[in-house]
């Protein structure tokens, strides 16, 4: 399971932003997401596809500190993600404070394992240790055995994962507004951006066809859409090395 929390950057300078997110969140993938402590709010999500949609969706604004934990979830059905318990909370509680001390990286941070190997979990660090780029790998000097290894597996996925994560990120952040209305439109339309699918996007933007195919190019749209189910295969292939707390 994937636990997400997902903070408000500046807010003790800015208006309370979590009351209209987590409706965003809701329309975008009927995901229940709930203010956990101040201007944060947190949620659980059993598919990969719908964590890189929320995951983008968030960063698009520059407003959100964005955690992904990966692991052990123990929830009752229908109870609030705040009675939640498991090493997926913690791991999403790392990736968050992670993500909070990314400096000038997309602020997204990916954590897998078990309770144990993220206890100690760096917080507020830019990295986890080196060759992880998470904080997932605390704590592991045990003799190798498939425990260990499936561990391992999941560390550096879910650090590949981030990687991915934040490479589109920065695609998304990036984007104009006169961009984001061309490609939010040939989203809504379903056309992939494709040559055909933009004719009717720039009538009804009222603007040329080449307007669209120039915004679809340097928007980096594409590429968006091409890069998006890697990044879901790694967070599945992270989830399914994931064991269960001990």
């Amino acid at each position: 399971m994937y636990v997400l929390t997902i903070d408000q950057r500046g807010s003790t300078s800015d208006v309370d932003r979590v009351p209209h997110l987590i409706e965003e969140l809701h329309s975008l993938t009927g995901a229940r997401f709930e203010r956990s402590v101040g201007d944060e709010l947190q949620g659980t999500v059993g598919d990969a596809r719908d964590v890189v949609d929320i995951a983008l969706h968030a960063l698009r604004s520059g407003h959100w500190y964005v955690g992904i934990g990966i692991g052990d979830v123990r929830l009752e059905p229908g109870r609030s993600p705040r009675e939640g318990t498991g090493s997926g909370f913690v791991a999403a509680r790392a990736a968050v404070e992670i993500a909070k001390g990314a400096a000038g990286h997309v602020p997204l941070s990916v954590v897998a394992g078990t309770m144990d190997s993220v206890k100690g979990a760096p917080r507020n660090s830019r990295e986890g240790p080196t060759g992880t780029n998470n904080g997932a790998t605390a704590g592991t000097n045990a003799e190798p055995t498939a425990a260990t290894d499936a561990a391992s597996a999941a560390m550096n996925a879910a650090a590949n994962a981030q990687a991915v994560l934040r490479l589109i990120g920065r695609l998304v952040q990036q984007r104009t507004e006169a961009q984001w209305r061309v490609v939010d439109r040939l989203r809504a339309a379903g056309g992939g951006g494709r040559h055909g699918s933009q004719k009717p996007v720039a009538r009804e933007l009222g603007i040329t066809e080449q307007s669209v195919s120039r915004a679809v190019l340097r928007s980096g749209w594409q590429e968006e859409w091409a890069a998006r189910p890697a990044a879901a295969m790694l967070l599945d292939y992270a989830l399914a090395h994931t064991k269960g707390d001990r």
